[in-house]
């Protein structure tokens, strides 16, 4: 009987224990958290999106659309051309909108598409490309110039 309060005890302790380490932020998630609000901090908006059927990201499963970061920055006084363009080999490839912006080429990781419409220019792109959130001030850069062409 008295081994019966130590292992009653041991299983406890095993449980609490558990139940902590479950609670604990994975590394990744702690990445992208820190990362999201850098580029809030730097005038991004970043948010998860359903993948829209233009870019050609592929479905999560044959029912369910995949979510995709979304990072845009807002032109209070803008009037922007409606303009969607994917990236393929590093160069923007027009789906719609003016020429002017078909072949440009893009220096940034990890970038599915552009989009471009009323007051906000903004990318669809794979955060697990750039955990430590190096290019972002080059992505809010690289979409204001979107924007001034």
């Amino acid at each position: 009987m008295e081994n019966t309060g130590i292992w009653v005890a041991v299983i406890i302790v095993i449980f609490v224990l558990g139940s902590i380490f479950g609670l604990r932020v994975s590394p990744r998630e702690k990445a992208l958290g820190l990362m999201r609000d850098k580029a809030r901090k730097i005038g991004l908006h970043p948010r998860l999106v359903k993948a829209p059927d233009w870019t050609k990201i592929p479905m999560a499963s044959e029912d369910r659309a995949s979510m995709v970061a979304y990072y845009s920055i807002l032109l209070p006084n803008a009037q922007l051309p409606l303009m969607r363009t994917l990236v393929i080999d590093q160069k923007l490839q027009l789906v719609h909108g003016n020429e002017k912006f078909n072949n440009l080429p893009i220096e940034l990781k990890g970038i599915y598409a552009i989009d471009m419409q009323a007051n906000c220019v903004g990318l669809y792109w794979d955060e697990g490309v750039d955990l430590r959130a190096s290019q972002l001030d080059d992505m809010k850069a690289f979409l204001n110039s979107l924007a001034k062409i």
